[in-house]
């Protein structure tokens, strides 16, 4: 009966090892599922619009923390261009836009700032909040424009426009929803070519205004990995827009745009000729 025993057992050992021989070349032969540093091929994966194509890679992405958003109105400003502003929407799914278009508005002796002279307001309280707070604001009773706060007191950006990277059917749903029935279907460059546009199609809500947007899970800024960041020649400096009444302080080189993109809200062709052939250089501090 031992003997019995012991050659079930070594049966029982011998298919075990051959089983655990099979798991392992198995192991060997199959694809690994880590990431590589490739961008996936969009068309394998399943869930994922063709106009995301361009966009999407296993790499993972880079939030901007704190740091980035210490730094004075004028600097943050450019600084914005370029990178990636992500709206995480309540289904889970995300919505992107590259910053293309940006205003500085310095509180203080900015007569053109809604803190100018430092008037605190409740209206204007995340403009004297840490940098990197979100300050989201109506105009015209309708609509609604976002800034982020930045070192100086009373000072932030205004975001004006954005070059839609991901979700733009949600994005055009957005911005449909606010227009007329019979209008012409929006082309991706007019999805967020402007400060009340942007806030449309990445459904930015007037709570938002006082959250910080470098801990936020819903709204965040993200370093775009798949461009390189823009030289001082792509950047054009142009006076602000809507703000005529204000005098010399309309004249102020505080609009910055990157130079021949088409989602910029409106183009200045003085501003760009006398960057270029000026003296090579933006006097935007001026």
């Amino acid at each position: 009966m031992a003997g019995r025993k012991r050659k079930v057992q070594d049966i029982t050992s011998a298919a075990a090892l051959r089983e655990t021989g099979l798991l392992l070349q198995r192991k060997r032969t199959e694809p690994s599922c880590r990431a590589s540093a490739e961008p996936v091929p969009i068309e394998s994966v399943r869930g994922f619009e063709p106009e995301q194509s361009r966009y999407f890679s296993t790499e993972p992405q880079r939030r901007l923390e704190q740091d980035f958003f210490n730094q004075p109105c004028i600097s943050l400003a450019k600084a914005f261009l370029g990178k990636v502003l992500v709206r995480k929407c309540a289904d889970g799914s995300e919505l992107r836009g590259r910053i293309v278009e940006t205003e500085a508005y310095l509180g203080g002796e900015d007569k053109a700032s809604h803190s100018a002279g430092g008037k605190r307001t409740e209206r204007n309280t995340a403009m004297f909040m840490k940098p990197g707070t979100i300050y989201v604001y109506p105009i015209y009773g309708i609509y609604l424009c976002m800034n982020v706060s930045s070192e100086g007191e009373g000072a932030a950006v205004l975001l004006r426009s954005l070059e839609p990277l991901q979700g733009q059917s949600a994005m055009r749903e957005l911005r449909t929803a606010r227009r007329k029935d019979g209008t012409r279907q929006l082309k991706d460059k007019e999805l967020c070519n402007g400060p009340s546009k942007l806030c449309q199609a990445l459904n930015i809500p007037r709570c938002f205004d006082r959250r910080d947007l470098a801990s936020d899970p819903e709204v965040w800024l993200e370093a775009d990995q798949n461009t390189s960041p823009p030289k001082p020649k792509d950047i054009v400096s142009a006076p602000r827009i809507g703000i005529e009444s204000y005098g010399e302080w309309a004249k102020k080189p505080w609009r910055f745009y990157l130079r021949g993109h088409p989602c910029v809200s409106v183009v200045n062709k003085e501003a760009e000729r006398c960057s270029l052939y000026g003296n090579g250089t933006n006097s935007s501090d001026s």
